[in-house]
């Protein structure tokens, strides 16, 4: 990885806290987030990040927005292992940047220094890139999109016996991605997912599994 991350030992503290989505391959409701493995034991998988408020140390950290793209065989919570690649906002300044590098690479404490050692077997590539993530604020459907390279989309599942005003959610999650969790899991259905960059190319059609989690995280880890 050839971009700047902060030292380990001029790690501040830190707190960020926003929303997450994702699309992936999966049936849905997604398998992985009830701790199980993925459908047909593979799963091919964009997770997206807003920071809605936050700071590293004295630096702000709300508005910025992450993208990670990855594939993974077996149960991502029982020994597999994700290859994956990295978008972070290009709109970030100089230590902006930094410090998003260095928390979801794991490298600066929080949740992703448990999950990217231990479920991260290589990081493809790491880009800046223009970056728009999209939350509706009744969650009734949610968007990404990284320039040419990425426009995934999901919307909240219903049918025919669901309330139209409510979401299907779920709490306490035995597989979050995002870590424990006491925010719900709205539950959706992909509309778009296609990716094409750090070795990924995936079309997945509408229908499969997406969802939306709240993310609360704070670094470093005490000693």
């Amino acid at each position: 990885m050839t971009q700047s991350v902060v030292e380990p030992e001029r790690i501040p503290p830190w707190h960020i806290a926003g929303e997450w989505l994702d699309v992936c391959s999966c049936n849905s409701p997604c398998p992985c987030t009830y701790a199980q493995p993925p459908t047909g034991n593979h799963c091919e998988v964009l997770w997206a990040y807003r920071i809605n408020e936050g700071h590293f140390g004295a630096t702000p950290m709300a508005g910025l927005k992450v993208v990670l793209l990855a594939n993974f065989t077996g149960n991502l919570w029982d020994g597999a292992w994700l290859d994956c690649g990295f978008f972070f906002d290009a709109t970030g300044n100089e230590e902006q940047r930094a410090a998003m590098v260095s928390i979801f690479t794991g490298q600066a404490g929080g949740w992703m220094t448990q999950f990217v050692p231990t479920h991260v077997r290589e990081v493809k590539g790491v880009e800046f890139a223009d970056i728009t993530v999209e939350i509706e604020s009744t969650l009734e459907h949610w968007r990404v999109t990284v320039e040419d390279k990425v426009e995934a989309s999901g919307r909240a599942m219903s049918g025919p016996t669901s309330d139209p005003s409510k979401r299907l959610q779920s709490f306490n999650p035995p597989g979050s991605e995002v870590g424990p969790t006491d925010a719900a899991v709205t539950w959706g259905k992909s509309v778009a997912g296609r990716w094409k960059a750090f070795g990924f190319e995936q079309n997945i059609p509408a229908g499969q599994a997406s969802k939306h989690i709240p993310f609360d995280w704070n670094g470093p880890d005490a000693p």
